[in-house]
């Protein structure tokens, strides 16, 4: 084989490249702020086991996860800190559970949390999604156009309330 293909290096992997970090404020409920200090310290135990392998041949695990501990970091310090119980109720906020009816009847519940906090299926939304831009700001009985890619659907608010912290 030619070695005239073959880039010559000292075998160190190069660093992968970073994740991308929204360029929205990074706003975090305190059950978001601990769990992403949770994760940091997850990826740091994961990472002192990858390097204390006997056979380390294979460095991409390492190199993932010290991608993910400066993505955490970073998340960590632009996050700021809002807390949904000194929130008033009286109108959808960040940190707030809404719940909502659709035209065919069908109530769902969401709640407005941190971009790193959201999950879809536990009715978690970031503030930046079209359904909590809609929401936000809305009162117990106002109606709201949620624009979806399969069209406008309009949500009436039928409940405001304080999330439970331990959820």
């Amino acid at each position: 084989m030619s070695r005239a293909f073959v880039k010559e290096g000292t075998g160190e992997l190069e660093p992968l490249p970073d994740l991308p970090i929204s360029a929205h404020p990074n706003y975090v409920t305190p059950r978001g702020m601990a769990a992403l200090r949770a994760r940091l310290l997850a990826r740091q135990g994961d990472l002192a086991v990858l390097r204390g392998r006997a056979e380390r041949l294979d460095k991409l695990p390492e190199a993932a996860a010290e991608r993910d501990i400066r993505y955490l970091e970073a998340r960590l310090r632009s996050a700021i800190v809002v807390d949904p119980g000194a929130q008033d109720c009286a109108e959808v906020r960040f940190g707030l559970r809404v719940t909502v009816v659709d035209e065919a009847g069908v109530r769902s519940v969401y709640e407005i949390t941190g971009e790193d906090e959201a999950e879809a299926a536990l009715g978690r939304i970031a503030p930046q999604s079209p359904l909590a831009r809609a929401l936000m700001g809305a009162v117990v009985g106002d109606e709201v156009i949620w624009h979806k890619p399969t069209g406008a659907v309009a949500l009436e608010i039928v409940g405001i309330a304080h999330a439970d912290p331990r959820a």
